[in-house]
């Protein structure tokens, strides 16, 4: 399991380090956020369904880990801003998903939950 906590003091602190506490806002951290997101899909833009699966396998693997990173990274930040548990956030969300897609009518098929 990821330390979430740990990591959200790095970052912190890399951020106190360098005095950017001004410019780490929420909505400036969840506009960062939406641009790293945005750069993931970049690296799969016009590949083909094989292409994807096996992009781990290409020149591209370094590129696909740091943005997934600096996606974690804005992630996290924007969690600790706003006080966020995240483990607790997704914990919670599972449940709700659970209930929303029982696994009975769920199972083999992508229709939303207000479609079965």
């Amino acid at each position: 399991m990821i330390d979430d906590k740990a990591i959200q003091e790095k970052i912190s602190q890399f951020a106190k380090e360098r005095e950017w506490e001004r410019f780490h806002t929420p909505k400036n951290i969840a506009m960062a956020l939406s641009v790293e997101a945005s750069e993931i899909l970049e690296l799969f833009q016009w590949l083909t369904e094989d292409e994807a699966k096996n992009i781990m396998q290409t020149e591209k693997s370094s590129q696909v880990r740091h943005e997934l990173a600096d996606t974690a990274v804005y992630l996290l930040r924007l969690c600790d801003l706003l006080g966020i548990d995240l483990s607790q956030a997704i914990a919670e969300k599972m449940q709700l998903n659970a209930q929303k897609y029982p696994v009975e009518k769920a199972r083999g098929n992508a229709k939303k939950y207000n479609e079965f």
